[in-house]
């Protein structure tokens, strides 16, 4: 079958996630893409813009985008033409912790919601991400003054479903390499620098374990799209000569090796839906310590929740302060995690995306 692959946000695990799904599957796509910079004129006007881009919308056998994309809009200027659409929920707009300073703008989530209604298949990326969304929209739908659309909930829910994101590492025996603690621990920061990951709580921690006479070298990977974000600015003046990675590393290959190098790898997020850089690295044989909320506790098995989840900024600390006094004790640990994240492998999962492409299709 032959699908059309709408991407208005190409870039982070967005990007991942097309490439992935597009190399991985035995169907064939053509993929249109905008880059990934300004979400909220992507939310307005992307498929505006894709509606022109692409010629014959009525040959391909299904559709697939993301949310941020108004799927509504793109049905309205197509008609008829529009083939049967599938839309991938990476986040959502009616449960996205708002910047400091920020009000919501009720209008992107409503594009959710009408995105949700025309579409002919929803998926969301982890159980916590469904919940949270289905938990935000009664509640959202009270905001409206009268004639609340209380409806949609059921409609949108009657199609959704959750299917883990496929991750770009190849399955069979986990890589990892021996933790080279000849030198300070390595610990690895690989997600986008912005303020929805709590950069500060991350550097505050350091800070911590730091003036109490604990020795680390840093690796501060991960994209940013725009501006520097102050708290990163100072880390680096802060931290000097431990940080032997600044930056977003363009090469698949380095990237790799720096989390085959990486001997804890630290989320301080207040927003996480799945967490494609933390199953990542921990397959690379980075241990996580991570909060103990969003997605992670679905992430790690249950039996490991004591040991990598935290529940407070003092718990973060104290056990970070551990990881990096007795890093030896743990290297069993990391290598039952780094087994376990190969069920999350485009190898293992293409088959239950494929499925859903054909179902798509041939409803057509």
């Amino acid at each position: 079958m032959k699908f059309l692959f709408l991407e208005p946000f190409y870039g982070g695990s967005h990007r991942d996630f097309a490439d992935g799904w597009i190399k991985h599957s035995r169907h064939r796509f053509d993929l249109f893409t905008l880059p990934a910079r300004f979400w909220k004129w992507r939310m307005r006007g992307a498929a505006l813009y894709l509606a022109k881009k692409v010629k014959n919308a009525a040959e391909y056998d299904g559709l697939i985008t993301s949310s941020l994309m108004s799927l509504s809009d793109l049905r309205a200027l197509w008609g008829p033409d529009c083939p049967r659409a599938l839309v991938y929920f990476h986040e959502n707009q009616l449960s996205y912790p708002l910047p400091p300073g920020e009000t919501m703008d009720y209008q992107f989530g409503f594009t959710d919601v009408t995105t949700g209604l025309v579409a002919d298949r929803v998926l969301f990326n982890s159980q916590t991400h469904m919940d949270a969304f289905f938990g935000s929209l009664p509640g959202f739908m009270k905001m409206m003054p009268e004639y609340r659309p209380h409806w949609v909930i059921d409609q949108i829910r009657a199609k959704a479903a959750v299917l883990y994101p496929g991750c770009n590492f190849p399955a069979g025996p986990a890589d990892l390499s021996p933790w080279g603690l000849s030198k300070p621990p390595l610990i690895i920061w690989n997600h986008r620098w912005e303020f929805d990951k709590s950069p500060e709580t991350f550097f505050a921690a350091l800070e911590s374990v730091l003036s109490a006479g604990f020795e680390f070298r840093l690796a501060l990977l991960g994209e940013n799209f725009q501006v520097v974000p102050k708290p990163f600015l100072t880390a680096r003046e802060k931290f000097g000569e431990r940080i032997v990675q600044y930056g977003y590393e363009v090469s698949k290959k380095k990237y790799q090796d720096w989390l085959k190098q990486g001997v804890i790898v630290v989320s301080t997020a207040i927003q996480e839906n799945f967490g494609i850089s933390i199953v990542e690295a921990v397959r690379y044989g980075c241990y996580p310590l991570l909060p103990n909320s969003l997605s992670y506790p679905e992430l790690i098995p249950a039996k490991h929740h004591s040991n990598c989840l935290y529940s407070s900024e003092e718990e973060l600390v104290e056990k970070l302060r551990l990881r990096l006094s007795e890093p030896e004790r743990y290297s069993e640990k990391r290598e039952n995690l780094a087994t376990y994240m190969e069920r999350y492998s485009w190898e293992l999962v293409i088959n239950d995306y494929d499925k859903e492409l054909e179902e798509l299709g041939q409803k057509n």
